[in-house]
């Protein structure tokens, strides 16, 4: 049976990143000059309540969200979640464009038995019309989305431990792509009609998303992020992660560190992304990436979208995800500019409250 994966919501809901080292949460509002940012906050992971995108420890992340919770208004109840990693699998697949939905549905299950390495019993499905095929008029594009039940259930359960109702359950690749709506604004004119690439570089995972005409088509995960980065400052100067992790964002490091640490890390970076632009080009057809955006933690390491533009050659920049919203006095102005890159993931899933669909 096909669950709602991907739920259909109009009620106004907190987005919440449940990330590797921390969850962040965003809460957005819609007025007639646009969206805005009536809270956000963010708070550590527990060590061992992640492992490799998977939660191990339903209570303790429930317990983090209470925290935020905290922080929040406390009339919102509602929450969308995200699941990513290996357990989830998103595939555009062609289906006849005169199915009802009901026919629809039953196609897809059969379909997906053949498309899911894991036994649908198992699994969470839901899917999304998206449009005709250009190649074969007499079929529709069908977004198809699975992800381990036992993942999705996870959260839940950590958002009904802080006393959260999860009214969404998405994918973090397509609340990466949704963020673009409050992207555009920061590229050029024409970046609307582009291929544009979000890049997402957490603390253990690269997220890709490309979108073109405000469609997701193209997402790839990489396991590759900024703890590499922080523990070769930990194998260099003998500091402790938590101590590296603060030399990262202060600067508080030796003066041998830009060459001894932070030029290798750059390369890598700047390799993992000339890959995933690779990738895309041979899978899609497309000619060419026209701009990046950077979001993530990692992006906040100076000067990493001028690498990019260098050595890539493509327009480049650091997200900005509230820099053209009107902001409420209530949000803490230290946490918004410290983390502010950090808060994609979120801000897409807050997004959710004004989209009835899947991008």
């Amino acid at each position: 049976m096909l669950s709602q994966f991907f739920n259909k919501s109009s009620s106004v809901m907190i987005g919440i990143d449940i990330g590797s080292h921390a969850i962040k949460a965003v809460l957005l509002n819609e007025t007639d000059s646009g969206y805005r940012l009536e809270a956000l906050a963010i708070e550590p992971m527990p060590k061992g309540a992640m492992s490799e995108r998977s939660i191990q420890d339903i209570e303790a992340i429930g317990n983090i969200i209470n925290k935020l919770k905290r922080k929040l208004p406390k009339t919102v109840q509602f929450a969308a979640v995200a699941v990513s990693g290996q357990t989830v699998i998103t595939k555009v697949i062609f289906m006849d464009v005169t199915l009802s939905d009901a026919e629809l549905e039953s196609q897809i299950e059969i379909e997906a038995d053949s498309l899911i390495p894991y036994p649908l019993d198992e699994v969470s499905l839901d899917f999304e019309k998206l449009a005709t095929n250009e190649a074969d008029p007499s079929k529709m594009n069908v977004l198809l989305s699975a992800a381990r039940t036992e993942s999705v259930e996870a959260r839940v359960g950590a958002l009904e431990t802080a006393g959260l109702i999860a009214k969404v359950v998405d994918v973090e690749s397509y609340a990466l792509s949704r963020a673009m709506d409050v992207y555009y604004q920061q590229l050029p004119s024409d970046a609307f009609n582009k291929c544009v690439a979000v890049v997402d570089i957490g603390a253990v995972l690269m997220l890709v998303s490309v979108v073109l005409g405000g469609e997701t088509i193209y997402t790839r995960d990489q396991v590759f992020g900024g703890d590499q980065y922080t523990n070769s400052i930990v194998a260099y100067y003998n500091k402790s992660f938590d101590e590296a992790e603060i030399g990262k964002t202060t600067g508080d490091l030796p003066p041998n560190y830009t060459f001894e640490v932070l030029a290798p890390f750059q390369t890598s970076l700047l390799q993992q992304v000339r890959r995933a632009v690779q990738m895309f080009l041979t899978t899609s057809g497309k000619d060419q990436i026209d701009y990046i955006v950077l979001t993530g933690g990692t992006a906040m390491i100076d000067g990493l979208d001028r690498l990019l533009i260098e050595e890539l050659g493509i327009h480049t920049i650091v997200a900005e995800p509230f820099e053209n919203m009107d902001v409420s006095p209530k949000v803490d102005r230290n946490v918004l500019k410290r983390h502010r890159t950090q808060f994609a993931i979120a801000t897409g899933l807050a997004l959710r409250s004004f989209s009835s669909c899947h991008i």
